[in-house]
């Protein structure tokens, strides 16, 4: 039974709008915001600190930095008063998370890693969702961003996302193997949704005996 379906998605491409509209669809819980905000919770951080580490690997003068407090004496004396908050550690909280969300099953879950997370479970549905470069960067254009920036973001996220997936996981990203499904959203949300929808339905019936 299909009770947890992941979207891994490019930067810029409407994962998240997608996300939303499955999960009102279906009535189930969406991991998205509320996944960071519970990874900020448990790490005692503040949600924007998570969020600006999420699916990242660390700069170098951050692990240069941590390096340096855990390892000399000041750093020893005041380490629980800095209370450090790196990849590994929001990694580390996000697999806790993600792994008691889909024990409660009916959600949709937004990346940070949940497809790699779940990817040995027989009711998850893993999805890939990405779009042509200019459809990307008009869309965050129409959010506000300028032309500069909007290309700017799509070309360094998706390889921010890359990198941490290969640090972390040691795969390529996207990882095509264990995807259900890699779907263009220049169709649009309301089509990409149906499609997913379908594609749920059809995968249920097929692993139902």
């Amino acid at each position: 039974m299909v009770n947890i379906i992941t979207i891994e998605r490019e930067y810029g491409c409407g994962g998240g709008d997608i996300a939303e509209l499955l999960a009102n669809r279906l009535g189930w819980k969406l991991w998205d915001q509320r996944l960071t905000e519970e990874i900020s919770r448990l790490a005692h951080c503040p949600k924007d600190v998570v969020e600006a580490r999420e699916e990242k690997n660390d700069p170098l003068y951050y692990r240069l930095f941590k390096s340096f407090m855990r390892g000399s004496y000041e750093g020893a004396i005041n380490a629980p008063k800095l209370n450090l908050i790196d990849s590994e550690t929001i990694l580390r909280i996000t697999r806790r998370v993600v792994e008691h969300a889909a024990e409660k099953g009916n959600c949709v879950i937004v990346g940070r890693g949940s497809q790699q997370f779940l990817k040995n479970r027989p009711d998850t549905l893993r999805v890939f969702l990405y779009a042509p470069r200019e459809n990307k960067v008009q869309r965050l254009m129409s959010r506000g961003k300028s032309e500069k920036d909007a290309e700017e973001r799509v070309d360094s996220v998706d390889q921010e996302r890359a990198d941490f997936i290969q640090k972390y996981f040691h795969v390529d990203w996207p990882d095509r193997p264990i995807y259900h499904a890699m779907l263009n959203t220049a169709i649009g949300d309301e089509c990409t949704t149906n499609m997913i929808l379908s594609l749920a339905q059809t995968y249920q019936t097929r692993c139902t005996p």
